[in-house]
């Protein structure tokens, strides 16, 4: 065996314990997608050994893949010769090899970075092109981590804790930008008060633990009558308050009755007694010569005193 022959096997065997080596998936593919390379790190996360899958195209191995979305992506890598960028935040993974991790060990798949970049024949033309399979399974789970604690954050800054609506505070804040938008647009809009009729005695007949489930027994029929683009929050104690966006008057007051009969069919347990509630609602459908949002709130306010003035368990437009 000549010397040059020897100096060739040793040169592939340091790169084949190079490629081995890698803590990254090298993969390389002609133009129809046969696989030419697969290495270690491939062949631990897919179960494949290189004679499995050399020499066969890549989607008869992974089917999950789409051949005509990727074939879109390495279009300018084999014509442009430019190196394409696949992150884990457009698409979580390009294939989808187990979560290895026994702090991640809940994860159902590894989160990929892939660079697509190409290998050029001795003529200049590129006829291959090789994949880089990055395991970002840390840093997404680190960055998912602090994205849910910070939306968390938010939810808790925004929404009540005893019902899920959001708190005073911030249905305020979205109010005054409700009551401005409505000012430019001229679309109808109608305010909604309401409240809960004889609270009190439900608080001092069963207490306050059974008085804050028919809050949120009330939240909850609010929060199935109403619509995601409306606006509903707890405005205090037994009270609520509702935006209907892009309703006149009818259609407020249909809403309202729904919200008034779904109450009134409702049935709290407490510690083996049932509860029952009704509630009484005020309407205001939004007016050009509203100075600001608080006249409109005031005039629903208004309404609402109306309804308990007149028996309650009914609902009052002025």
């Amino acid at each position: 065996m000549t010397s040059d022959v020897l100096e060739e096997l040793s040169r592939q065997h340091w790169m084949h314990d190079l490629l081995s080596s890698l803590e990254v998936g090298i993969v390389v593919l002609d133009r129809e997608f046969k696989v030419e390379v697969w290495n270690q790190f491939m062949e631990n996360h897919s179960n494949l050994r290189p004679s499995q899958i050399v020499g066969t195209c890549l989607f008869d191995s992974f089917p999950e893949i789409s051949a005509d979305w990727l074939k879109v992506k390495a279009d300018p890598v084999f014509n442009l010769k430019t190196p394409v960028f696949l992150i884990w935040e457009q698409r979580p993974y390009l294939f989808k090899f187990g979560c290895n991790r026994p702090i991640t060990s809940e994860l159902d798949f590894m989160y990929q970075n892939v660079t697509l970049f190409p290998l050029s024949s001795l003529t200049g033309k590129v006829e291959r092109l090789c994949m880089l399979v990055y395991d970002v399974t840390d840093q997404a789970t680190g960055r998912l981590h602090i994205e849910g604690l910070n939306e968390k954050l938010t939810n808790v800054s925004r929404l009540d804790g005893l019902t899920g609506l959001y708190n005073r505070r911030y249905w305020q804040e979205r109010f005054e930008k409700q009551f401005k938008l409505a000012k430019r647009r001229g679309a109808p809009e109608t305010a909604i008060m309401l409240d809960i009729d004889h609270f009190k005695s439900v608080n001092d007949t069963y207490g306050h633990q059974a008085g804050d489930k028919v809050i949120q027994a009330l939240a909850n029929v609010i929060k199935q009558c109403v619509r995601e683009t409306d606006l509903a929050g707890r405005y205090g104690g037994e009270e609520f308050a509702v935006i209907l966006t892009d309703a006149k008057l009818d259609d407020a007051l249909q809403v309202a009755e729904r919200i008034r009969r779904a109450a009134e069919a409702t049935v709290v347990e407490h510690e083996g007694q049932n509860i029952t509630f009704t509630v009484s609602l005020g309407l205001s459908e939004f007016n050009e010569s509203f100075d600001n949002e608080m006249q409109w709130l005031d005039r629903a306010d208004q309404a609402l005193y109306k309804a308990k003035e007149g028996g309650r368990n009914q609902a009052v437009s002025l």
